[in-house]
């Protein structure tokens, strides 16, 4: 890799293919699950965002925000957010979505939505830890039963996390001053390595998902969000408090 990436708009077919192709090779879903060409150029032309991490000429990170309104606010909801293996955990998914919260602010867009699997850790810690997002609700089944390797023939439960752009929380987030939560008064355990276990795990993988899913359907019903994620090496937690802020 070389020390620079770059991360810019995507501007042109020849981007948006480059966007394609990095799904394809990320997701590994059948052809007919693929977000094709055109979403891409649509959500660049109507307020979404297309948003590519390069190395060079090559494409090795991308971003798909499509625009939305909710009460009468606008918002994005950040539909695929992919870097291609190589380039994880080294800061290039950060990169991508710094671009998309800056040109959101200048924009008027204080929301950014997005989901994320209640079983992927790295992700949870990314989105609550790193970014400075909430969850306050979990989607069952969000997009049903997928080709994707990913996912692992499970159902597809997606923690919904808002990212408050200009909140004191993010600020404090991106700048690397979050501070960690302490004495949370409620958790969530997810055993650590769970999503590595492949084909031999998929039984306990469900047994896990559903209780955690019930249980995240318990504390959010009570008016709690997910507000970190504490990671140790036998036993991971989902930190949780009570949210009224927005």
């Amino acid at each position: 890799m070389s020390q620079a990436i770059v991360v810019r708009p995507c501007e042109g077919l020849e981007d948006f293919s480059a966007c394609v192709e990095l799904e394809r090779l990320i997701w590994g879903a059948a052809e007919i699950e693929v977000v094709p060409l055109a979403m891409f150029v649509v959500a660049s032309k109507v307020g979404g965002q297309v948003l590519g991490a390069f190395d060079g000429q090559r494409m090795v990170g991308f971003v798909l925000a499509l625009p939305g309104v909710r009460n009468g606010s606008p918002y994005l909801h950040s539909h695929m957010t992919g870097v291609v293996e190589g380039y994880r955990d080294r800061g290039v998914g950060m990169q991508l979505k710094l671009l998309q919260r800056e040109e959101a602010l200048g924009r008027g867009i204080r929301l950014v939505e997005s989901t994320f699997d209640s079983l992927e850790l790295l992700n949870a810690h990314f989105h609550l830890n790193k970014l400075g997002a909430i969850a306050r609700q979990i989607q069952p089944n969000l997009y049903g039963l997928t080709t994707s390797p990913l996912h692992r023939g499970l159902p597809t439960d997606r923690l919904l996390a808002e990212w408050h752009l200009d909140s004191p929380r993010v600020l404090a987030a991106v700048n690397g001053k979050l501070p960690r939560p302490e004495g949370a008064p409620a958790a969530i355990h997810v055993p650590a390595g769970i999503e590595e276990g492949g084909e031999k795990n998929r039984a306990e993988l469900a047994r896990v998902q559903e209780r955690v899913r019930k249980e995240f359907q318990d504390w959010f019903s009570k008016g709690y969000a997910a507000i970190g994620m504490e990671k140790a090496s036998q036993d991971c937690r989902y930190l949780l408090a009570p949210w009224s802020d927005f």
